[in-house]
């Protein structure tokens, strides 16, 4: 099911990644890598997930990140948001739960495109 997606637009961290198959942040790691994408998992309380390596924060990630899936709430991300807008992501996709009004006013400052939708069914629609 993988595509021709320019190598640019591969990475995607996933803020709130879990190993716990039935959370939805799961469910988007796999499907990112069935569409040929590469999850960067984000979250501190794991090493790995789905054989790709954790980060403790995005600000971890030493390579380009394209877009940022979020799945975590404001309380939790809004202590992120400088670190979130540093990575200079292309977009941010805030998935149902996760909407975070500041973060996403401060991304699109900043020229950042800012997604409330869902990760899986813009996957699943080809509007990923």
């Amino acid at each position: 099911m993988a595509t021709n997606i320019p190598e640019t637009r591969k990475n995607v961290a996933v803020i709130g990644a879990t190993p716990k198959p039935e959370r939805y942040a799961h469910m988007a790691m796999q499907r990112l890598l069935q569409h040929g994408y590469r999850p960067i998992p984000v979250n501190p309380a794991f090493d790995s997930i789905l054989g790709e390596q954790c980060y403790k924060a995005i600000g971890d990630v030493p390579e380009p990140i394209d877009t940022v899936t979020m799945y975590v709430g404001p309380a939790r991300s809004t202590p992120l948001i400088e670190e979130i807008i540093g990575a200079k992501p292309r977009r941010i996709i805030f998935n149902p739960g996760a909407e975070n009004p500041q973060l996403a006013e401060e991304a699109r400052k900043k020229g950042i495109e800012v997604v409330e939708g869902c990760t899986l069914v813009m996957l699943g629609s080809g509007a990923f």
